[in-house]
């Protein structure tokens, strides 16, 4: 009898599920478990601080705890969260913003006008919406204890839409005291004032995260929509579970040791679809989610240009989709900037594109950039298996066109540190690493890192292009959507010249849950907690 991959996935699910589980699971016995939502999340969290960072386990972790001002509903508007009223002066140059009644830090103080004007300051070094509100801004200051103003030095039209967007990082509030600081300098402290409280005395790094329902939270009257509306909390507690093998964290979602997988892998996906008592949904992020590859332009060999090309020219996005996430009926090739099925999607100077590469094309242009055997490191998330795998294809097929390239296994959490350091690889820096964000993402500049081209100042990788920062700037002015489709095609053309990152394919990524958990928000970027029950 021939045994397939699949019967034998199946096989371990089934028996896993009885042996497997980790024993702090399993003894969860006591009434509060009816009340506990578990979750496996794909990632374990690491860093606690969400303007420093753009990690998704950091951005879930900064909803729970803390609130925003606004928050974008189902149909991606924003609305107010911590606002109570706001207004705008007739030159359009100065907004008011009054909190509304009933914020609290989970400390037991107040939430002040002080800590929104010192969270937006220090939000504003790193987002690239916020970099453009500090660049307008003639002023951010308080008016009172609950009414602080935004004085610009000429109009900005889309100032509610940036407040609002959900792209990572968040404008998550914090207290004066934790926000007066450089963003390069972690937040490491856990009082915000959201829905949930951070357990602290529960924290058991490497193993699980607890947030407890915040008694004290007084969510908005309105319904639930998107991320907007009332944040109402409908169970005692949810607990991150880091289970890092998959296939046992399918096994703890069949025995009902746990209620949610973010990720289960594509080979368990038929496993699932035949448990009456589980579900298959595109809950986080329904439009798909992008893999990307970024290169540190700071040092050899990416500092220079050609040597950026060559990349380009040398990844088999099929392949590298094939060996991520396994099955083709779940992944596209993307080749424009602003992702795969985003309103300004464009084909703008992507003849670089070849089914299958052309390793040749890009063994010249490394020797063209004077590539002279410079050791190239390649930083692989072990515990992420889409990028392990992706990881070891590329150091691979850059070992077969001459490339130095050499693997620095770690978990995404010693990732997410590292990609920090600017440094050249003998001092502990990098030279690429794998990672994905949301397609919706994609489609605003103004909102996401991964469109920033202004060096050190941006996002892991810095790479710089002045000419391109200088359309990036017009987004914001411009009124209608052609207008976006045509200043996008000039970005893109210059982007894909000077190449910004490498695009690594799509996949649609399915979350698995138990049926007894109900009531989950269908959004980018963020799972909120608020709203689910279990029944």
């Amino acid at each position: 009898m021939t045994v397939s991959r699949r019967d034998f996935m199946k096989t371990g699910v089934a028996a896993g599920a009885a042996v497997s589980m980790p024993s702090v699971l399993r003894a969860q016995t006591t009434p509060i478990a009816a009340r506990t939502v578990h979750m496996a999340w794909g990632t374990e969290l690491k860093v606690f601080d969400p303007i420093w960072t753009t990690d998704g386990a950091t951005q879930r972790h900064g909803a729970a705890i803390f609130d925003t001002l606004f928050s974008l509903d189902s149909k991606f508007i924003p609305q107010p969260q911590m606002v109570g009223n706001w207004g705008v002066s007739d030159d359009k140059k100065t907004y008011t913003f009054e909190l509304r009644d009933g914020l609290g830090w989970h400390d037991g103080t107040p939430v002040t006008a002080v800590d929104c004007v010192a969270s937006i300051r220090r939000w504003g070094q790193v987002a690239p919406g916020g970099q453009l509100i500090m660049e307008r801004a003639r002023d951010i200051s308080k008016k009172d204890g609950k009414t602080f103003v935004i004085a610009l030095k000429e109009p900005l039209g889309s100032l509610i839409n940036i407040l609002g967007d959900v792209s990572a990082p968040g404008l998550f509030i914090m207290r004066e005291k934790d926000a007066d600081r450089p963003a390069t300098e972690q937040v490491t402290s856990n009082i915000g004032s959201g829905p949930f409280k951070f357990n602290q005395a529960f924290a058991n790094p490497g193993a699980s995260f607890t947030y407890d329902r915040n008694e004290q939270y007084v969510p908005r009257k309105e319904t639930p929509d998107g991320l907007a509306g009332g944040k109402v909390v409908k169970v005692d507690r949810v607990t991150w579970d880091n289970i890092a093998d998959q296939q046992t964290a399918v096994a703890a979602l069949q025995a009902g040791e746990i209620d949610f997988v973010q990720s289960p892998p594509v080979e368990l996906l038929a496993v699932i679809e035949s448990d009456a008592n589980l579900a298959l949904e595109a809950i986080l992020n329904p439009m798909g989610v992008d893999y990307i590859m970024r290169m540190n332009c700071l040092q050899k060999p990416f500092d220079n240009v050609k040597a950026r090309q060559a990349m380009l020219y040398l990844v088999d996005q099929e392949a590298m989709m094939q060996i991520a996430v396994g099955n083709a009926k779940y992944t596209h090739s993307v080749t424009s900037l602003f992702g795969f099925r985003t309103l300004v999607t464009n084909d703008e100077n992507t003849g670089w594109f070849k089914k299958g590469g052309d390793p040749e094309k890009a063994k010249q242009l490394f020797k063209e950039a004077g590539y002279a055997g410079e050791k190239v490191v390649i930083l692989q998330a072990t515990n992420v298996p889409e990028y392990s795998n992706a990881s070891q294809l590329l150091a691979a097929t850059l070992r077969k066109i001459g490339v130095n390239a050499e693997l620095a296994p770690s978990d995404w959490g010693g990732i997410a540190t590292r990609r920090a350091n600017k440094g050249p690889v003998e001092n502990g820096g990098w030279s690429m690493f794998m990672t994905s964000n949301n397609d919706y993402d994609f489609g605003n500049p103004l909102g996401t890192p991964f469109l920033l081209a202004n060096g050190d100042k941006g996002w892991y990788g810095w790479p710089k292009n002045d000419e391109y920062e200088t359309l990036r700037a017009k987004w914001a002015d411009v009124a209608t959507l052609e207008e976006r489709k045509a200043l996008a095609r000039k970005m893109q053309g210059i982007w894909w010249d000077f190449v910004g990152d490498i695009r690594l394919g799509q996949s649609t990524t399915l979350n698995a849950r138990r049926k007894t958990l109900t009531g989950l928000i269908c959004m980018p970027q963020i799972l909120p907690m608020w709203n689910m029950r279990k029944i």
